[in-house]
């Protein structure tokens, strides 16, 4: 028996894999938890928040390298003390880099390496394995390499593999979680107001909000049943005065200006939501008419280039839509959005949200796809005051 023990002692560590890269699904460790663990080899998920420049400094935007970035528990802090610093080496700093990729911002990150003090702080350096949202290239392989309808294929088939579906009623509850307000847990943030609300004034009165189908539900005429009818990648919350202003209407640009919703804007076919959330509202309608390509009983939902469709199954502006992509990336809510929608509710996500730059592909805008890179470019300045204004409460009118 000790020789057999012994031989076991030998033979066993040949199966163990690369150091820092043992199996950590069972293990994987909280920022807070990271930081107070400050020795050995970890693996942490966290939200990417910034660029940390100095000990008790990080970048929220106009970032200045790829080197370095910092995790948080919450995808909206901002004090240092919560944060855990990852060091970016030079293997993952074309993907990871917040200089090249101002977009990662407010995105899940599992990252594995040594947690010793980084910039004389809590902190991971020589990570072994970095990725990104639901382990991003898993989720989407069947998606690699492809383009065009052969890429809306791929992509239909991911976010309709595993879904679970929601009653009418549960949406409620649902949308508490998926749109509250990062500056005040008792109230979501309505999707074309702007303004934070109590929960608890969910309803059908004057002063209350309710559940906003952005791809309108008489668009295709599927109701409120479990399906599209109770998608959370597009339902939304919104007073209710304002959404029976949008009532059924397409996405287009122009129109007089919203009363109760500054910045926006409609006229007798088209609504034009307010610019921060122009990026959102595209990435909804795309979502949708990807995912229901009439199978399970509903209807086949398509984007085209008009307004004014009535109950065919379909939504337009798709050109206009396709620019509001463009302008307005996804920020850190939207990003959070998607993941507590994978994670606690539907288990399937956005791609649009994951990557922008497929809605070009998808639905047939070459340009769009030449030009997208630039159009980043063109925002990243501003992307931070853009994230800080998005949500600020707005005074009540």
């Amino acid at each position: 028996m000790p020789a057999l023990l012994g031989l076991l002692a030998l033979v066993l560590p040949l199966f163990r894999g690369p150091a820092g890269m043992q199996p950590t699904a069972a293990t994987t460790m909280t920022v807070a938890q990271a930081i107070s663990s400050q020795s050995g080899t970890g693996t942490v998920r966290g939200y990417i928040v910034g660029q940390p420049t100095a000990s008790s400094t990080v970048l929220f935007g106009d970032f200045t390298a790829d080197t370095a970035l910092a995790i948080a528990d919450s995808a909206g802090e901002r004090s240092t003390s919560r944060m855990l610093y990852v060091q970016i080496t030079s293997g993952y700093r074309a993907t990871f880099g917040l200089q090249s990729n101002p977009g990662r911002i407010g995105a899940l990150l599992t990252v594995t390496g040594s947690l010793t003090a980084y910039f004389s702080h809590p902190g991971l350096k020589s990570p072994t394995a970095m990725t990104g949202p639901a382990g991003d290239d898993a989720y989407y392989a069947a998606a690699a390499g492809k383009s065009g309808a052969s890429l809306k294929s791929a992509l239909h088939g991911i976010i309709s593999s595993g879904v679970t579906t929601l009653s009418y009623d549960a949406v409620w509850n649902a949308l508490k979680v998926t749109d509250q307000d990062p500056a005040n847990p008792s109230n979501v943030i309505l999707v074309y107001s702007g303004t934070s609300r109590s929960k608890s004034l969910n309803g059908g009165d004057p002063g209350d909000w309710n559940r906003e189908h952005v791809w309108a539900k008489s668009h295709g005429d599927f109701g409120t049943g479990n399906g599209p009818g109770t998608d959370l990648h597009h339902l939304r919350p919104e007073d209710v005065h304002v959404n029976s202003e949008r009532d059924n209407k397409d996405f287009d640009a122009g129109g007089t200006a919203v009363q109760d919703a500054p910045g926006n804007r409609t006229d007798a076919d088209s609504w034009e939501p307010r610019a921060a959330v122009k990026g959102d509202v595209a990435r909804m309608i795309f979502y949708m008419a990807v995912r229901y390509e009439g199978g399970d009983g509903h209807p086949d939902l398509e984007v085209d280039d008009a307004t004014g469709g009535g109950t065919a199954p379909r939504l337009g502006r798709v050109s206009v839509l396709l620019q509001w992509n463009a302008q307005d990336p996804p920020d850190a809510f939207e990003k959070k959005r998607n993941e507590t929608i994978y994670s606690t509710y539907q288990h399937n996500r956005n791609p649009f949200i994951d990557h922008p730059e497929w809605a070009a592909s998808v639905f047939g805008q070459d340009t769009f796809a030449r030009t997208f890179s630039s159009a980043l470019a063109t925002v990243a300045d501003s992307a931070a005051v853009m994230r800080e204004v998005k949500w600020r409460r707005m005074p009540s009118r």
